[in-house]
């Protein structure tokens, strides 16, 4: 009798979890279990996980910031007790992949007469700035989520408030109850589902640990790749959750080396814009807006959609530009080729992890440098410009009609031989692969800074001494200062004249089919080769914005001239593509923008020399008159562009024919077919190709 209920049992079809059935049942081999033990033990080699001492304090962190919101109000000490806010962590912190040293994201529920304006922004944050234990308090009210950032005993909180409809919040209060969302504003519920969120992908995954132990890996794997970061257009902690998530639903038995295989194998074939979703997208007789591209428009331009699973659904990574999402597909097809080379053991683990080589793989760079007269300053002013770096990223794209690309680096640098603080952000440039170029066309984007410049002088806490410079680096020209100790360079190839397809790799320079990593394949270093016709008189095309002249900040604090960074004298007027040569020579094709103009031909209108180099601004002056007269695009080309784009918007969420999918598990004798269909609001909900094999 035991053994035929054990048999009826096995035959019980297995829980399904999201929205469509599993690619694959197939449970570990042997051999994943061995790789899987290999992988985690490199993880706790890499120092992902934190110390038990490290957990305990942070514990007390969290017990010290309870009751700080009430108890100074005034309110009668019945009330106080009673309505004590109760504080809920969220982000990685909730999940369980926090590592030493992580941010504690927190939430602060409190009743409904503790508002977040008056009480959290200024009697809470005053209490907090008399607390010898806080440092590093910053306010962040106008942001989309408000939030609360300081130091607390030396570990980072960012801290959240929400106050729900009701005088007593309870401390076994269910945040994630659709109740919490009676009657509160649309800032309190994007402030709340950070919780509710956590909440739901560890409900909707198979097996929380090995979701844990994938999550960890790929975090691990985007910082070292340079693809982890949501304020830069890239993916944060979230979604990178969300996407293991899926995956974790789509291989619902497989251990941690199976996922991360599968995690590259499934998304370098999914078929953006179509969204990820780990559950089907309802309505709610609350009325909270839920991601819609068929209701509303804005919707409609998001490029890699990854929508919550906690009502209201929102696209968690609206942030994604074209740009980024090119530069995270070309690394996820890099992983997807190393873990087919430790399948068969021909890699390991630490082969995953290798660093991005981010200053090998473009010729041109775009370099920010933030500067304050102190430590305090930079913070607050690096956090003004960091958060605003996309628009300079997603601005360059529409000025230049996505002929010009950006590859934004999360990363920040440091010079050491300053006296005043600093730090320095950079972009990586390169034609639109592909993109017919006409003979000696440009890209001229000084228009572009200028309108950047003019967004970073809104800055409303804006001190003396905060100043910031943009300017055009070749990659010879990359300071020393961004590599580490002991670093040499690649010393670059003296030879111009190679054929002009005797390297097909060459041609993509830091796409999926070329990567930077194999710099002894790099065969066009030469910086200047564009330049060897200079008395070649030839008229050339321009893509050239047309923008209301801005003015700059007071006192010359914001600068597009390169003085104070070492790069070209002429900031971004040498932000064009193309010289009379570009055409005939043999790296016409290559990822470059080395007809960039340099010397002092064509110097940014109203050029300001950084504040620290205020002895070359006469020279930077000099250098106008000089200037290039850039031709406007028509009128026509905008009309094609505009029809395009329009046309373009309407296949959103059309799910197009693609790859098959690797076989995966070869015990799957027929394939399984991902289909599309739609949630209550009609929203599509596959991304993957038409057919899969399992």
């Amino acid at each position: 009798m035991a053994g035929s209920n054990a048999a009826a049992a096995s035959e019980q079809p297995q829980k399904q979890y999201g929205i469509t059935k599993p690619i694959s049942l197939a449970e570990p081999a042997e051999v994943d279990l061995q790789k899987t033990a290999e992988l985690e033990k490199f993880l706790i080699e890499a120092g992902l996980y934190e110390s038990t001492e490290e957990s305990a304090r942070r514990e007390e962190v969290l017990g010290e910031l309870d009751k700080q919101l009430t108890s100074q109000r005034g309110y009668t000490d019945q009330m106080v007790e009673e309505a004590n806010a109760v504080l809920f962590t969220f982000g990685s912190y909730r999940l369980g992949v926090h590592g030493p040293g992580a941010d504690i994201d927190t939430l602060c529920v409190g009743p409904s007469y503790v508002n977040r304006e008056e009480d959290f922004f200024i009697v809470l944050h005053d209490i907090l700035a008399q607390t010898d234990e806080v440092t590093e308090l910053q306010p962040v009210p106008d942001a989309h989520v408000p939030v609360m950032k300081f130091k607390f005993h030396g570990i980072s909180i960012d801290l959240l408030y929400a106050s729900v409809s009701l005088l007593v919040v309870p401390p076994d209060l269910d945040i994630s109850q659709g109740s919490v969302l009676y009657d509160v504003d649309e800032v309190t519920v994007r402030s709340l589902n950070g919780c509710r969120v956590a909440d739901q992908i560890l409900r909707l995954v198979p097996n929380v640990e090995n979701f844990r132990t994938t999550l960890r890996c790929m975090k691990f794997w985007a910082k070292k790749r340079g693809v982890y970061s949501n304020v830069t257009g890239f993916l944060g902690g979230v979604n990178w959750a969300l996407l293991v998530a899926r995956v974790c639903q789509l291989y619902p038995n497989a251990v941690p080396s199976m996922l991360v295989s599968r995690f590259f194998r499934v998304f370098t074939q999914w078929q953006w814009p179509n969204p990820v979703m780990l559950c089907a997208i309802e309505e709610d007789e609350l009325g909270f807006p839920v991601w819609d591209p068929r209701k509303y428009h804005r919707d409609r331009s998001h490029h890699m959609p990854i929508i919550t699973p906690a009502y209201p659904c929102m696209n968690s990574s609206y942030n994604v530009s074209t740009s980024t999402l090119r530069v995270m597909m070309e690394q996820f097809q890099f992983g997807n080729k190393i873990c087919q080379e430790i399948d068969i053991s021909k890699a390991n683990w630490s082969a995953l992890f290798e660093p991005f080589q981010f200053f090998e793989a473009y010729k041109n760079y775009l370099q920010v440098d933030i500067i304050a007269e102190d430590g305090e300053d930079l913070r607050l002013w690096k956090g003004w410009v960091e958060s605003r770096l996309r628009q300079l990223t997603l601005k360059i794209e529409r000025d230049t009609y996505g002929m010009l690309q950006c590859h934004p680096y999360p990363h920040e640098y440091a010079d050491p031989s300053r006296q005043c603080a600093h730090c320095a952000f950079f972009m990586g440039l390169s034609r639109k692969e592909g993109a017919k170029i006409q003979e000696g066309q440009q890209f001229d984007i000084r228009g572009t800074v200028d309108e950047f410049r003019h967004d970073i002088s809104m800055y409303g806490y804006w001190r003396p001494g905060m100043e910031l410079a943009v300017s055009h680096v070749r990659r010879k020209q990359i300071p020393s200062y961004v590599f580490p100790e002991g670093y040499k360079r690649p010393r670059p190839s003296r030879h111009i004249n190679h054929p002009q397809q005797s390297n097909k790799n060459d041609v993509e320079d830091g796409t999926a089919n070329r990567s930077p990593d194999a710099q002894p394949k790099r065969k066009h270093d030469t910086a200047g080769v564009f330049d060897s016709e200079p008395g070649r008189s030839v008229k050339r095309a321009s893509i050239s914005p047309v923008h209301q002249k801005t003015s700059s900040p007071p006192s010359g604090n914001i600068a597009d001239a390169s003085g104070a960074s070492g790069g070209s004298p002429v900031s971004l007027a040498n932000g064009n593509l193309g010289q009379a040569n570009c055409l005939n020579s043999p790296l016409a094709s290559e990822k470059s923008l080395d007809s960039v103009t340099s010397g002092s031909k064509c110097v940014a209108v109203e050029a300001v020399c950084p504040g620290d180099a205020t002895t070359e601004r006469d020279n930077c002056g000099s250098n106008m008159k000089n200037c290039t007269t850039t031709v406007a695009v028509s009128l026509k080309r905008v009309a094609e562009k505009v029809v395009s784009e329009l046309v373009g918007s309407e296949s959103l969420g059309g799910n197009k024919s693609g790859e098959l999918l690797e076989r995966a598990e070869k015990d799957m004798g027929s394939a399984l077919v991902e289909n599309v269909h739609f949630g209550g609001n009609g929203v599509v909900q596959s991304g993957l190709p038409e057919e899969l094999e399992g």
